[in-house]
């Protein structure tokens, strides 16, 4: 049998689907399994032993479609669910067996803050999408898989990061996901041990700032680590804490020790780090619960539409130091 998955972004996303093709392999050791996603986001899949091949498509979907069309696809587990991945299923007319998105309950816990969101995680709904296979859950939680060439990376840093320290991720795709600088300075000066802080070009800014504030060796990774080499950083860490963003996620698939800070989102959107039953204890949830105005958004803006940003500036950050 030949399987097409999709999932064209993101970072975490991504990784949340690592049960699906993992039990997918299991059940049909034999079967040829295809992964189709956006170009940027090869480093993520790339590695993934359970994968016979990785596709990748940058904007349009049309010249890739003439590709898959060629590889007569038996099944098609959309993971993805959106008009695009609609018309890959279209112009390849396999089975499909497609995700169920949530957006109407989604809408309601955002806009009504009526709760109608099932009390399961995303991935356990990902793997419902190849129950009908007898597929169930191995609780085995989430695969990252990276080469020898990206821990190298670890090698490479000083002398002072070659035992414990903590990787923090500072960083989050919109600012309403992110803790405000005052409040990582607050945290910042009672850690104690070395920091690892990890981050895109867009974070280094603030990392300079925030950098002076550490009473223990920084290695500023912020634009300088490509996303595997930010993986094997956190593979090797003591703990990681990270907003709700795909290094956490990365973090979760390496069963680290997880302080994961929540701003405008909710863990019960079903994106909590997902850790085998023996870990849970491994992934502790900072946030600001029963505020009136939370969850504002199912993704996040680049300000608080309210303007006080209580979800974030509210956060406890002895919390964070105590865990």
């Amino acid at each position: 049998m030949k399987f097409l998955i999709l999932r064209f972004s993101s970072i975490g996303d991504i990784v949340l689907t690592s049960p699906v093709i993992r039990c997918l392999r299991k059940h049909f050791p034999e079967a040829e399994i295809h992964f189709l996603t956006r170009n940027k986001f090869a480093p993520v899949i790339e590695n993934n032993p359970y994968i016979n091949k990785n596709l990748f498509f940058d904007d349009s979907i049309d010249e890739i479609i003439l590709s898959l069309k060629k590889e007569k696809y038996d099944y098609v587990i959309d993971l993805h669910h959106n008009l695009r991945s609609l018309k890959i299923k279209r112009a390849l007319k396999a089975k499909s067996f497609s995700f169920n998105k949530l957006n109407i309950e989604k809408w309601l816990i955002v806009n009504l803050k009526i709760n109608r969101l099932p009390k399961k995680h995303i991935v356990d709904r990902y793997l419902e999408t190849i129950s009908s296979f007898g597929i169930i859950n191995d609780d085995e939680g989430l695969d990252y898989f990276i080469s020898p060439d990206d821990e190298k990376i670890i090698q490479n840093l000083p002398t002072e990061f070659h035992g414990d320290y903590i990787a923090w991720a500072i960083g989050a795709q919109h600012a309403t996901k992110q803790l405000p600088l005052n409040k990582m300075i607050s945290i910042a000066g009672k850690l104690k041990l070395p920091i690892v802080i990890l981050g895109g070009k867009e974070d280094l800014n603030k990392s300079l700032d925030l950098i002076s504030h550490f009473n223990v060796p920084v290695f500023n990774g912020c634009g300088f680590f490509k996303i595997n080499e930010s993986a094997a950083v956190i593979k090797h860490a003591h703990h990681v804490i990270t907003h709700d963003t795909g290094m956490m996620h990365i973090a979760a698939a390496f069963r680290k020790k997880i302080i994961s800070i929540w701003g405008n989102t909710i863990p019960e959107f079903g994106m909590s780090p997902y850790l085998p039953s023996t870990l849970h204890s491994n992934s502790i949830i900072v946030e600001v619960k029963n505020l009136s105005c939370r969850p504002c958004s199912k993704i996040g803006f680049q300000k608080c539409p309210k303007g006080h940003f209580k979800c974030m500036n509210e956060i406890d950050v002895t919390k964070v130091v105590a865990e």
